[in-house]
């Protein structure tokens, strides 16, 4: 299975999200590096890495589209949790002696480059223009400043 590739078109506009996405990529791809590498202990590592990096960006996600008044924050929020049920499933799949790892990684591509195409670019505008506003306001710091901080230190 060929690594995963970042297509600008999957910019969100959003610097701070477009770098979080990038660096799940980075993470599956390194799952990939120790699926072929037959790794096991490292896949499972880097499963638990991206699980919990994922997680902490779904947060960040969700309470920057809510902050910004997205009207679709609880749908989006529900797809977070059905994603990340379905990666506990693999989890468990892999803990039991399966080999998930192509399956898992061809899952994840699909799922993050749909995701990020049409749920997170549903969002894009609405953000970008409270982020704007909002910086107008808050020149020195302020929501965005200390939610990364605290999601992503």
């Amino acid at each position: 299975m060929a690594e995963l590739v970042w297509q600008d078109a999957l910019d969100t506009g959003i610097d701070v999200i477009d770098g979080q996405h990038r660096r799940i990529v980075d993470m599956i791809n390194q799952l990939e590096r120790a699926q072929h590498a037959r790794a096991r202990e490292t896949l499972s590592g880097v499963l638990d890495e991206l699980v919990d990096y994922t997680l902490s960006h779904f947060a960040f996600e969700e309470a920057l589209i809510e902050e910004a008044g997205y009207p679709f924050s609880a749908a989006h929020r529900r797809v977070h949790e059905l994603f990340a049920r379905r990666v506990q499933e693999y989890r468990l799949r892999m803990q039991a002696g399966e080999d998930i790892g192509a399956e898992l990684h061809a899952m994840l591509g699909r799922w993050l480059f749909n995701h990020i195409r049409y749920d997170d670019q549903a969002y894009s505008e609405t953000v970008k223009q409270h982020l704007n506003g909002f910086a107008r306001q808050h020149e020195h710091g302020g929501w965005l400043r200390r939610n990364v901080v605290r999601f992503f230190r």
